[in-house]
């Protein structure tokens, strides 16, 4: 859900739509817009979400998830190869870029802006060096489909959920490649003849800003303009973390609000926990044991923090009172 120039913009998993805003801010009554409509098939319900971003040129970006796990050619069965090349990167597996005035668009209105992209649920322009952000769930099951080349251990941790810094015309490797954040770069995955460490085709795939742990899916991504917090929070990026659901047998991970500090427009490839305890237990050994996992992050009028949550329908304000200046 995003305001722009003068709508609330909001979506489905298939629909993107928006209302017209009076000069108070408020919803005119009346039926939505219908901005842009996924009118694929849909026969495996994966990765479909469309979140929403704007850049300062009357643009719309919006995500087309890959409907995979890796462009598998017999699905999750253990050992199946990958098609090569993945028909699925036509249509899917990247960002489109949408007139973001435009009324009754479907894909074909759009310009494919990026491509090798997962699954993306957060994403935000940076208003500061003008540049769309996303972030990314990586791939699952590397031990379960190839225990000949994974411990569970490297399945637990790996591949990287991916904080992104998206391009016209960036290639992040899906599904091809993927993003190890122990060993710093992108390797072949296993459905291409990739044993955890073998690059080659993926040298050319551009890398994330940062990335972080596996599974710890990052849901909502929001570049901070406000005042309210101290000032080494402005124009740093909030990373709203839901948790992880398959890193059995190992403790599940995540169920926190991250911060990546930027400065002067670049991000310092740091990052942070700013807000925890949402699960309120440890070690998380089951995802259905977990009170709370955060959701969505944004920011309030005032400068404050928003962050929702999916288990209990709860928002929590974030707020600082203590002395900006020290």
């Amino acid at each position: 859900m995003k305001i722009y120039n003068g709508y609330l913009y909001y979506s489905s998993e298939l629909i993107v739509y928006r209302y017209k805003l009076d000069k108070n801010g408020d919803i005119i009554p009346g039926d939505p817009e219908i901005i842009m409509v996924d009118d694929h098939e849909h026969k495996q319900h994966q990765h479909i979400g469309k979140p929403i971003a704007f850049d300062n040129k009357g643009y719309m970006y919006v995500p087309f998830g890959g409907p995979s796990n890796a462009c598998q050619e017999e699905g999750r069965t253990p050992g199946s190869p990958g098609i090569d090349p993945c028909p699925q990167l036509e249509n899917h597996g990247g960002i489109w870029r949408f007139d973001a005035n435009k009324t009754g668009q479907t894909q074909k209105d759009g310009f494919k802006f990026a491509t090798g992209i997962r699954s993306v649920v957060g994403l935000d322009w940076n208003p500061v060096d003008e540049t769309l952000y996303a972030v990314v769930h990586g791939r699952d099951d590397l031990y379960r489909l190839f225990p000949d080349r994974y411990t569970p251990w490297q399945s637990a941790l790996l591949p990287s959920e991916q904080f992104i810094r998206v391009t016209e015309g960036s290639d992040f490797g899906w599904p091809y490649c993927y993003y190890d954040q122990i060993q710093n770069k992108k390797v072949l995955a296993p459905e291409y003849g990739g044993d955890g460490k073998i690059v080659e085709r993926c040298e050319s795939c551009d890398d994330p800003v940062i990335g972080f742990p596996g599974h710890w899916a990052p849901n909502d991504l929001m570049f901070y303009t406000g005042d309210q917090l101290p000032e080494r929070y402005k124009n740093g990026a909030f990373i709203a973390f839901h948790g992880s659901t398959n890193r059995a047998p190992y403790p599940q991970s995540g169920y926190f609000v991250g911060f990546a500090p930027f400065k002067d427009g670049k991000a310092t490839g740091e990052w942070e926990v700013f807000a925890d305890g949402f699960a309120q237990m440890d070690p998380i050994m089951s995802v259905y044991r977990a009170t709370n996992r955060p959701m969505g992050v944004s920011t309030g009028p005032d400068g404050s923090i928003y962050i929702s949550d999916s288990n209990q329908g709860k928002v929590w304000r974030v707020m600082y009172k203590g002395d900006k200046t020290n």
